[in-house]
């Protein structure tokens, strides 16, 4: 998003329902009313199920819940999730295409041939005693996966094959400073941005935020403390990190958020800190034009780094600017045409505005994700159930609100990107071709604890269906109920590959589905 779509004419822009542009109602199939006559019996039955399965693979090595998933950055079709096992696996996502496919579903074939084989892990990633709910590769190479954990482990492990494929890997070291990690956060790096390689943050349960570096190299501390950060009073719920590395915004079940100046790149540049804070920009829940009452939990920013958006309870979403400072070496670094350091960095008088306060869904955001140019879109997932766009161009008006996106929550939105999210440039793919996804950035992908994969179109106008909805996957159980009551199958968390072609799925019923 260019800096001229910038919406900064009016603070308190609340979007009101019947703004909407379009509603959509996804038409379903409801069981009939029970008459009551039996409630009060007990009753054993069995229950017919049809499953079906899209999926062209799966990985099933885990024995408990996946929570989290993410992609190689440059070999999308290496993997690594974490699970309530207390593992984490590392393994290749191309399916065999010499094994038989499952069939559809039971009925379109009775007898089906062999069931196929799980993939194959590459590596087991062993050593914490909690869940594992967060993992990540390192930018801009891969060199490193890091497997964070509710024990507050951070362990990494570094690609050892002499080409970085991604095939073998070595322990490297761990480090613990908190109690419970909450997230996990790649510093996007360019190659030869060596101050920015293979830098992490994370997020904890008591509110601190920590960066860290890694490098095997340094035999006496292979994992080193770069910055960290204790604005927050409530758990550090969510992070993100400016598309040029240089600011990490992160929120909290407080209602704040802050966002911190790493490198001390904006602080050069003449950004000032938010008082008291080594923040360049700070909003509490004090401020009753940005409070949210019930804490945020989500945070995403714009392609071109001059727009935040964080959700919360209630369907709650706040829009703020934020500092654009020059690319290194630019005007930022020495006097251009007679301006000076502060004068050089754009938009930062807009740093810390509220720019839109936005609540057009029924219960929490979750999920938040800004789409690449041309499109100016911000979606939404809520948890109940589902997605709206807004348009960041025009006030950030609905410009769509797809009610019954998915039954149940909607855990992850996604707009496929013409940079990885939150990371450098996309490199080709050696698996599938790039040319495919490339330029499709009005690709929206989500899931929910129904257990779908779902693709939508998020362009107004097209010949796509009414409501947007290209393709559908499914596989995962979805809303299956425990012996304690509980909702349980869906899917936690998906990667997608750069070319949109292959969506990788961690789910809450311990499986991993690869769709093609």
């Amino acid at each position: 998003m260019s800096s001229s779509q910038d919406p900064t004419r009016d603070e308190d822009a609340y979007i009101e329902g019947d703004e909407a542009d379009e509603v959509i109602n996804r038409d379903e199939d409801h069981p009939m009313e029970s008459d009551g006559e039996d409630e009060d019996q007990d009753m054993t039955f069995e229950q017919e199920i049809t499953l079906e399965n899209d999926s062209a693979a799966h990985f099933d090595s885990h024995n408990d819940s996946v929570f989290c998933i993410a992609q190689h950055p440059i070999h999308n079709h290496i993997v690594v999730t974490g699970s309530g096992d207390d593992t984490a696996y590392i393994f290749d996502s191309t399916p065999n295409e010499a094994r038989p496919v499952l069939p559809k579903s039971y009925e379109s074939d009775p007898q089906p041939r062999r069931e196929r084989d799980s993939l194959k892990p590459i590596l087991k990633l062993e050593g914490h005693t909690d869940t594992v709910n967060a993992v990540a590769f390192t930018e801009p190479k891969g060199e490193y996966v890091v497997t964070a954990g509710l024990d507050g482990k951070l362990r990494a492990w570094r690609d050892a094959t002499a080409q970085g494929t991604g095939g073998a890997w070595q322990y490297v070291a761990e480090m613990q400073e908190v109690e419970e990690i909450n997230w996990v956060a790649v510093c996007p790096s360019e190659k030869g941005d060596e101050g920015k390689s293979n830098v992490i943050a994370l997020g904890a349960n008591d509110g601190s935020a920590w960066v860290f570096r890694i490098d095997h190299r340094d035999a006496s501390q292979p994992i080193s403390i770069v910055q960290s950060f204790f604005q927050h009073t409530g758990s550090c719920t969510a992070g993100a990190w400016t598309p040029d590395g240089k600011l990490l915004a992160t929120v909290s079940e407080d209602g704040s958020f802050y966002v911190y100046d790493v490198f001390g790149e904006a602080a050069a540049a003449g950004v000032a800190y938010s008082a008291g804070t080594n923040a360049v920009v700070g909003l509490t829940a004090e401020d009753q034009r940005f409070a949210v009452e019930g804490g945020l939990y989500a945070v995403t920013i714009s392609p071109g780094g001059s727009i935040a958006a964080v959700g919360g309870a209630e369907g709650h979403i706040r829009v703020v600017g934020l500092p654009r400072l020059a690319p290194a070496g630019g005007p930022a670094a020495a006097k251009v045409k007679g301006k000076n350091v502060s004068q050089a960095s754009t938009g930062a008088s807009a740093a810390g505005t509220i720019l839109a306060s936005l609540q057009a869904q029924g219960d929490g955001v979750e999920t938040l994700s800004f789409s690449s140019p041309p499109l100016t879109l911000l979606a939404a997932g809520s948890v109940d159930g589902s997605i709206a766009l807004f348009d960041a161009a025009h006030r950030f008006a609905v410009r769509r609100h797809i009610r019954d996106a998915h039954e149940g929550a909607v855990v992850k939105v996604e707009f496929l990107q013409s940079r990885a999210p939150g990371g450098p440039v996309p490199r080709p793919n050696p698996i599938a071709s790039a040319a495919a996804g490339q330029g499709q950035t009005w690709l929206l992908t989500s899931v929910g604890m129904d257990g779908i994969v779902r693709r939508w179109d998020a362009r107004g106008g097209t010949a796509a269906a009414a409501h947007g909805l290209l393709k559908e996957w499914k596989g995962h159980l979805g809303l299956v109920e425990n012996s304690e009551g509980e909702q349980s199958g869906g899917i936690m968390a998906f990667v997608q590959s750069t070319d949109g072609k292959r969506v990788v799925t961690a789910g809450d019923d311990g499986i991993s589905l690869v769709f093609e």
